[in-house]
């Protein structure tokens, strides 16, 4: 399960960039720097840039090793572009357990809760559990 999780982060993010990097009819974008660095014990990290001004790096280890139940694979990185309206684009996230959690100024963000929702959100936090599931 880990390495296929770490294989779609990784396809995910190599279409990304062969996406942004070759558009059609035009030359092809060159990669200016590349690195990379696998460890035995699971661990990994890579960089690139690429002639256009794509920049990405991503770093990995496998988070409680040894113990099956409790496994699971992060990885965590970042990658900036210029947007084709000439935004500058810039996204990082981190990958565990939890799913992909991913952060930048232009991703949305959900409107605040209604202070009336919240106030009956606030009160069922009080009840004990038993009377929450009877509802």
């Amino acid at each position: 399960m880990r390495l296929r999780f770490r294989k779609r982060v990784i396809i995910f993010l190599t279409t990304l960039v062969l996406a942004a990097a070759f558009p059609q009819g035009q030359e092809p974008i060159p990669i200016v720097r590349q690195e990379q660095d696998v460890g035995f014990d699971g661990t990994y990290k890579y960089s690139y840039e690429t002639g256009n001004g794509i920049v990405a790096e991503e770093s990995g280890y496998l988070k409680n090793a040894g113990v099956p139940e409790q496994e699971a694979q992060v990885a965590q990185g970042q990658f900036s572009y210029t947007a084709p309206d000439g935004t500058p684009i810039t996204l990082q996230y981190i990958a565990d357990e939890n799913g992909f959690q991913p952060q930048g100024a232009h991703l949305p963000v959900a409107p605040p809760i209604p202070e009336a929702i919240q106030r009956a959100l606030d009160f069922l936090a009080t009840l004990p559990q038993e009377q929450q599931q009877k509802k």
